[in-house]
């Protein structure tokens, strides 16, 4: 019966319901999307490795390191394996086709990075070939990227017009593996630098270092470091998760920006929310004076004011819930590579229905206190 009366209760006025419901809907899904892109923003560094250090110029990312240091570092304890890149920041066609572009050495990198998945025989091509290249899956969705495609990007950090032939189109481990990237022998860089510009040629931009055993990373890079000290190139190393950190924090506020128009929305619905429930109980005083004449008491008039308002919020956080996923792969689609992972995560659909749920209790509260507190009088008085 409680139920059956909540409901019926909720739908009474049933444009005003339904425009709630509407406002829910919307505010659940911009909640959701926006708390996407923050995640998004951090997917990076979510996905690191904690058994990878990142080794680069103590300075500047921007200031190289000579190719020597590749020797020396494999050879400290607890260095398992070690790879090398450089950032390419090549064009493609227009300044706007921005996509990470990575020159790697080709014969480690891929080891140390099991969570791009490629097959064998790909592999092997992109081997044979000095000026093959692979693609993120995402990458090559975006652009149209096929295999054999020749794909030329026109060099900003080291200039020229740099071809490239697409061996493999790699995909992810799982959801959250970066599916957007572009990767190319450091060796074709390199000889060609030779020609173009020989004193450019053989330095590194990153040492990527595996350790074997993760809870040995801070000593082993303060002995990475150590080595270098007082050279010509000293080094910064550090976890693969912070130097992922270092980038988000350049737009640190940015995410506090979208951090904080998700909440105005969420307490801007609960503002109509709460005018909602206001407005029903002043319209109800003499049906709830009447209930009290009946014998009902304080709490059973609680629970109709509770139980329409979580009713209203539930129906509007599922809507909001549902949306969110089309809308947010419509919208990591329309974004292109700019967000190289972009799902909706269990948390994030975990504070939806939070919110949603928060915003129904909470507007209910003053509400259900005034209906607890009508006097039976005065209310039949008003009905008269």
């Amino acid at each position: 019966m409680l139920l059956s009366l909540i409901f019926r209760n909720a739908f009474r006025h049933k444009l005003r319901t339904l425009l709630t419901i509407v406002g829910l809907t919307v505010a659940v899904l911009a909640f959701g999307l926006l708390s996407t892109v923050v995640e998004a923003w951090y997917a990076g560094a979510e996905g690191a490795s904690n058994a990878r250090l990142i080794v680069r110029n103590s300075i500047s990312l921007v200031f190289p390191m000579p190719l020597t240091y590749r020797q020396k570092i494999r050879q400290i304890d607890g260095v398992k394996a070690i790879s090398t890149a450089n950032w390419f920041g090549g064009v493609y066609k227009e300044p706007k086709n921005y996509f990470p572009q990575f020159a790697v050495e080709a014969s480690t990198y891929l080891d140390l990075y099991p969570e791009y998945v490629l097959s064998d025989s790909e592999r092997k091509a992109f081997m044979r070939d000095r000026k093959g290249a692979l693609v993120g899956e995402k990458l090559a969705a975006t652009y149209g990227f096929r295999l054999g495609d020749t794909v030329t990007l026109k060099g900003t950090i080291f200039p020229g017009q740099w071809e490239f032939v697409v061996r493999g189109i790699y995909s992810g481990r799982d959801a959250k593996t970066d599916v957007s990237q572009f990767f190319f022998h450091w060796e074709y860089l390199n000889e060609t630098m030779k020609i173009r510009t020989p004193r450019r040629a053989n330095q590194i931009g990153v040492y990527v270092v595996e350790v074997a055993d993760p809870s040995r990373v801070a000593e082993i890079s303060l002995a990475i470091d150590s080595a270098f000290r007082n050279s010509n190139a000293e080094t910064l190393t550090e976890t693969e998760k912070a130097f992922q950190l270092g980038f988000v924090s350049m737009t640190e506020a940015i995410v506090v920006a979208i951090r904080l128009v998700s909440y105005l929305v969420i307490f801007i619905i609960l503002a109509v929310m709460a005018n909602t429930m206001a407005m029903t109980v002043r319209e109800r005083t003499a049906e709830y004076a009447t209930l009290k004449a009946l014998g009902f008491g304080p709490l059973f008039l609680r629970m109709l004011i509770y139980g329409e308002a979580l009713a209203i919020a539930g129906l509007g956080g599922a809507l909001g819930i549902a949306l969110t996923y089309p809308v947010a792969d419509a919208f990591g689609k329309a974004m292109g590579t700019l967000f190289p992972v972009f799902i909706v995560s269990d948390l994030t659909v975990g504070m939806q229905l939070a919110c949603a749920l928060l915003v129904g209790i909470v507007s209910a509260v003053f509400p259900a206190r005034r209906a607890a507190r009508v006097n039976i009088v005065d209310g039949l008085r008003s009905m008269a």
